[in-house]
């Protein structure tokens, strides 16, 4: 049975119902020590067999529905993709996020697929973004080919902007100015506020690093050795501040707090919030079709920054990586699928013509895969069969920001920040130099400790 590892964890973002491509949560298999485990949702019945001496293969059911246990759904995920890891049991081609690379060449499991890679067999090969690239090479060998990516901006409701006598077609670009279109937003009243963030689930880390980016700044020197954090600095504290002062001092954002993933999304349909960051996806994938909001009443435009122009973005996607145990014309023919599915313009994910006929969103701005002819060529076709106000989006888009990928060992230093957010966001008195400091020194020790 051919199948996707479907897997979520911060920067990887968790694909939604209405993505391009057809996400289905699939039977996760893992065999280890010769157990195959068969992860379902909760039913009311299971089956095992076994033969004396070969592989037991057993049905576990009740595993966390993402609809319900969303975090708890991620975790078990996490676990059974890195047992196939371990065990050699992943599919002959296995979907990943940028950041799994690292874990996937500790076990050993990546086949190098260089020798196959070129521009005869990838004609689009010299315009995929360099970015996207990097998440499927080590050095200068290749194990698998990107099909998606993302860099994040700030999403806003358009509604609410017009609402509080603020320009829809102008979206802040710098904190100061998110901090006073946050507090006219609030003053709305009824429940409304003017900007969200996460702190929980490592999502508060992962916003924190997206933070950085656009001001210039960075997660992790990866200069020195071993590696070590770089974000306690005046970047961070203003940032921090500004998050603080939204909080505490303009009421601009909610009293409750500790917010993971999805949470933002639903007030954000249901008119409830002005602001947060995010990447496209979240409108189309979640915002509309899971959370019903009107696909009009949002735009997007750049990370803010101090200057008001980002430095750049955390950025990440998805890829295709090949399994240690293919063979070589197993390489060839998952090359040729990609290729079709995944990057040429006009045919598989691109095929804009069909998306529209399908009744799906056409025109935002992801993913953005490619520059050159073929980034061109895409960004006609998709303008050509818009079926949104690709406007809306014109601020984002413009911005250009640089992808610049995630940090090393990104989870561990998402974790890590994630306090340092939820402090922020609920300690009036919060003493933002001395978190930072905190989490520098647990973040030095998580890479003086790191395998990779």
């Amino acid at each position: 049975m051919s199948r996707q590892t479907l897997r979520w964890v911060p920067g990887g973002r968790p694909p939604g119902p209405a993505s391009r491509v057809s996400y289905r949560a699939v039977a996760a298999v893992a065999a280890v020590a010769g157990l195959g485990l068969a992860a379902s949702a909760c039913s009311s019945s299971g089956s095992s067999n076994a033969s004396s001496g070969g592989k037991v293969t057993v049905s576990i059911d009740c595993a966390p529905t993402a609809a319900n246990n969303p975090v708890q759904h991620r975790e078990w995920l996490a676990d059974v993709f890195t047992a196939m890891l371990r065990a050699g049991t992943e599919p002959d081609i296995f979907y990943t996020y940028f950041t799994d690379l690292p874990q996937v060449l500790i076990a050993g499991q990546a086949a190098d697929i260089t020798p196959y890679v070129n521009s005869t067999t990838v004609p689009t090969l010299k315009d995929i973004v360099p970015g996207a690239m990097r998440a499927v090479t080590a050095g200068k060998t290749i194990y698998g080919l990107p099909t998606s990516n993302y860099t994040q901006g700030l999403i806003y409701n358009r509604t609410l902007f017009a609402r509080a006598g603020l320009n829809p077609n102008q979206p802040p670009t710098t904190w100061a100015q998110v901090e006073a279109d946050a507090a006219k937003i609030a003053k709305l009243g009824h429940g409304i506020y003017g900007y969200g963030d996460y702190s929980a689930g490592n999502t508060g880390g992962w916003h924190f690093s997206s933070y950085m980016d656009a001001m210039g700044g960075t997660m992790v020197n990866t200069a020195s050795a071993p590696p070590t954090a770089a974000f306690d600095n005046s970047n961070a504290v203003a940032v921090l501040d500004a998050l603080h002062t939204m909080r505490f001092t303009e009421h601009a954002m909610s009293p409750t707090q500790g917010l993971t993933w999805g949470s933002l999304q639903q007030q954000m349909a249901e008119n409830k919030l002005g602001m947060y960051i995010a990447a496209p996806d979240d409108i189309y994938n979640v915002i509309v079709p899971t959370d019903k909001g009107n696909v009009n009443n949002f735009g997007m435009g750049p990370l803010p920054s101090a200057s008001g122009t980002p430095a750049g973005s955390l950025g990440g996607g998805n890829t295709y990586i090949f399994a240690k145990h293919d063979t070589p014309a197993q390489i060839q023919a998952g090359i040729k699928f990609i290729l079709f599915e995944d990057l040429t313009p006009g045919i598989g994910q691109f095929n804009f013509a069909r998306i529209k006929a399908d009744g799906l969103p056409v025109g935002f701005p992801e993913p953005e895969l490619f520059d050159g002819a073929s980034g061109a060529k895409i960004n006609a076709l998709r303008t050509k069969y818009a079926t949104v106000n690709t406007s809306y989006f014109a601020p984002y888009v413009n911005a250009n920001e640089a992808d610049l990928g995630e940090p090393l060992d990104a989870q561990a230093v998402y974790k890590t920040l994630d306090p340092v957010m939820l402090a922020v966001l609920t300690e009036p008195s919060a003493n933002i130099r001395t978190l930072l400091k905190t989490a520098a020194a647990n973040v030095d020790t998580i890479l003086a400790n790191s395998p990779g």
